[in-house]
Parts: structure tokens; C-alpha cells; sequence
């Protein structure tokens, strides 16, 4: 009879243990869908600023350096983009994508600056459709980094709480990196109103 309740009870252990372990895996697989949908707007948006700058061209030829750094900038978020995506929640990767994402963010607000000066430009019904297209997809971004972050804070709390912190060590469970914006004066979406 002490043998039937001793397997019971080991039984019962293990089952806790592979639950712990399902939910960490659920978690993390959560975070990674959570960070897909961040990677679906910001090639939505990367994707919508080659279209902004030809249309800006025109208007802007003397300005090429701004133009220019808008596309650096762009390819630089692509990149970066690309390695985060590779491995969703790596510390190296978020900041890499948040940095080249807040640069960026910055030359499109310089690019949008400059086109206050050209009122053919901010009358532009390209420019007008791309800009509202483009706040359309800043503001799913910011909804999907809320998401993705959620989503990281489940997981690294599962990890991090006793007794799952031994399942979470022993399985390499490595704990996930939130999506960032770092300086304050990003963190609002730029203006991208042309009216």
C-alpha cells in the first residue's frame, strides 16, 4: 500500500513539472506570435516609405540629404527587423530593432518638418494618402508592441517564479526581451498630418 502512494505521489510531481514545463513552452510561443504581428506592421511600414520619399522627390530635390537618411534610416529598421525576427525576445536583437526603429522614427519626423515648408507637397494626394496610411500603421505598431510586451511579461513572470524557475533554468528557458522605445520624445507617433 506505502508503494501505491509513494508512485502516486511521484506520479502527481511529475505531472506538475510537465505542466509547468507546457505552460513556459505556451508562453514563449505566445511572445514569438505576439512579436510576428509587430514584424507584419513594420514591414507595412518600411514598405510604405520607399512610396513616401518618391513621392517626396520631387518636391524635395534640393533636399537629399534628408531623403537619404530617411532611406538609411529605413534600411537600417530592415535589418534590423530581420534579426529580431530571427529571434523574437533576444536582449542583442530588441535593442538593435529598437534603436534602428527610433531612428528612423526620427528622420520621418525631419522629413515630415521639411515638408511644412512645401505646401505643393503637403497638397500632394499621394503625400496625404501615404501620411495618413502611414499614421494608420504607427499606431498598430504601438498596438502590437503593447501586445508583444504583454506577452513577454507573461512569460518571464512564468519563468521566474518558484518552482518554475527550476523547470525554466534546467530547459534553458532564457528570459525574453520587451520591445522598447528608449528616448522619451519618440515614444509619441510622429505627426504625419499633411492637411
Amino acid at each position: 500500500m506505502g508503494l501505491i502512494i509513494f508512485l502516486v505521489v511521484v506520479v502527481l510531481i511529475v505531472l506538475y513539472f510537465v505542466a509547468i514545463y507546457n505552460g513556459l513552452v505556451t508562453s514563449r510561443n505566445g511572445y514569438k506570435n505576439a512579436f510576428a504581428q509587430i514584424d507584419v506592421q513594420l514591414t507595412r511600414r518600411h514598405d510604405l516609405i520607399p512610396n513616401l520619399v518618391e513621392t517626396a522627390k520631387g518636391y524635395l530635390a534640393h533636399e537629399r540629404g534628408t531623403l537619404e537618411a530617411v532611406v538609411q534610416a529605413r534600411n537600417a529598421a530592415v535589418s534590423g527587423l530581420a534579426g529580431a525576427k530571427a529571434n523574437p525576445g533576444d536582449p542583442a536583437a530588441m535593442q538593435q530593432l529598437s534603436g534602428s526603429e527610433n531612428a528612423l522614427t526620427q528622420s520621418l519626423g525631419r522629413l515630415f518638418a521639411l515638408s511644412e515648408a512645401y505646401p505643393d507637397l503637403k497638397a500632394n494626394q499621394t503625400m496625404m494618402q501615404l501620411s495618413e496610411e502611414l499614421t494608420s500603421t504607427e499606431n498598430r505598431v504601438a498596438f502590437a508592441r503593447q501586445a508583444y510586451n504583454d506577452s513577454v511579461l507573461t512569460y518571464n513572470n512564468k519563468r521566474e517564479v518558484f518552482p518554475a524557475s527550476f523547470v525554466a533554468n534546467s530547459f534553458g528557458f532564457a528570459a525574453a526581451e520587451p520591445l522598447q522605445v528608449e528616448d522619451p520624445a519618440v515614444r509619441a507617433a510622429p505627426k504625419v498630418s499633411f492637411t
